[in-house]
């Protein structure tokens, strides 16, 4: 069993995310997790991320607040436990646009190792 103490988790940058903080939970630290990392972002009112995309699926999982998360053509607003998958290679965007901090657990597998 790998515990991580909330703590001691560690800020990380997120790339095209803005008014954002993320700590990361879990993953990239011996006896973490193999194949997928989890982190934790605040969206302050009005922050968001994208549009981009990744290679790599994500889970979204909205624990407190509300985010509006817009993909494949679709837009819906995540609430409280609150969940959705974004596949690998989909553009999506995802914006708090309420005035309460909105926090998210995401979860992600490492990219591939280069060959």
């Amino acid at each position: 069993m790998h515990v991580k103490r909330f703590a001691d988790a560690k800020a990380y940058e997120a790339p095209n995310h803005y008014d954002m903080r993320s700590l990361r939970l879990q993953g990239f630290e011996p006896g973490g997790p193999v194949t997928s990392w989890v982190g934790l972002s605040h969206f302050l009112p009005g922050g968001g991320a994208g549009p981009d995309a990744s290679p790599l699926e994500k889970v979204y999982v909205v624990l407190a607040g509300k985010l509006t998360v817009r993909a494949s053509g679709q837009e819906v607003t995540l609430g409280a436990l609150d969940s959705c998958c974004i596949p690998g290679g989909e553009v999506r965007e995802v914006k708090n646009l309420g005035n309460e901090v909105a926090t998210m657990l995401v979860v992600m597998p490492y990219a591939p190792a280069a060959k």
